[in-house]
């Protein structure tokens, strides 16, 4: 027989290798080819699935307590309203110059206050309705250039007058020397200096019972602290013009207004211009009461 030469093939390797690893406990790989084989002590990994394709994106995993999104709903906000300019408790100059303004066209038949109450609007709505706007009773804008359109800026006499109403239009008799000018028509008296307004105040008369007498008088009689003898009254810086009637200070209308009434003498609810008008009249100063 033939003695082998000592070199083993391939396959004799091979096959060695195998029962090595089988030996040791190792996962056994497959040769496939004559190429040599790996290192003794090499470990394998376990073989991984293959990637995904490129490209391809796999879904993510449902989560257990994710929420769906809510629909996105647009908001729906309302235009703003156009503010007045002026409306009910409004107060102030602007105010103020309003109800001036009005007074001239004849609407508002008070003083200026600058405070926009219920007078106020129905003096409003009446020039809305003769301008042919929307009778809101408050002032825009288009209502406010339109009322300035059609009047003329109020002096400070006109914004500021001497007394709670207008002074009226003072009678022709009182247009000359020194008068004592007082009209039932606007409550107010006046002192007249040569047809000049030198000083006025709020007055109130008799009641239809005790009526104020009208006409033209003079001044009889002056009594700084007079006391009716007949009422039992305080009449302060009383001037008498016509019998028992007489122009004097009165703390009843002082403290209730034109909700009260006299026993036909001029009450004057202005104390510190009472007094000044008893200090510079004098006896015999004309004094014209007229309607």
């Amino acid at each position: 027989m033939q003695r082998s030469s000592g070199r083993r093939t391939a396959p004799a390797v091979a096959a060695v290798l195998v029962l090595a690893a089988l030996a040791m406990g190792c996962r056994p790989v497959t040769v496939t080819g004559a190429g040599s084989p790996p290192s003794a002590g090499a470990r394998y990994a376990p073989t991984s699935p293959a990637p995904p394709p490129l490209g391809h994106q796999a879904p993510p995993a449902p989560h257990r307590h994710a929420t769906p999104p809510r629909p996105h709903r647009a908001a729906h906000h309302a235009p703003p309203a156009h503010r007045p300019l002026m409306a009910t408790g409004s107060r102030g100059a602007q105010v103020r110059e309003l109800q001036a303004r009005l007074a001239q066209l004849g609407l508002f038949d008070r003083s200026p206050t600058g405070y926009y109450a219920s007078v106020t609007a129905t003096s409003v709505r009446a020039f809305q309705q003769r301008q042919g706007l929307p009778r809101t009773g408050t002032v825009q804008s288009t209502a406010w250039r339109a009322l300035r359109s059609h009047t003329r800026t109020p002096s400070h006499t006109e914004l500021h007058p001497p007394t709670t109403r207008p002074v009226g239009t003072p009678d022709p008799r009182c247009m000359t020397g020194r008068v004592i000018c007082i009209s039932k028509r606007s409550n107010t008296l006046t002192w007249m200096v040569d047809g000049r307004v030198a000083s006025a105040m709020d007055v109130r008369f008799g009641s239809q019972y005790t009526p104020t007498r009208e006409g033209v008088f003079a001044l009889t009689f002056k009594s700084r602290h007079h006391v009716s003898t007949l009422f039992h009254t305080a009449m302060p810086y009383a001037m008498f013009f016509s019998g028992g009637q007489a122009v004097h200070y009165s703390a009843d209308f002082a403290a209730r207004g034109y909700r009260g009434a006299s026993h036909g003498c001029v009450n004057v609810r202005d104390k510190t211009k009472i007094a000044a008008l008893f200090h510079t009249a004098k006896r015999g100063t004309k004094v014209v009461v007229f309607h």
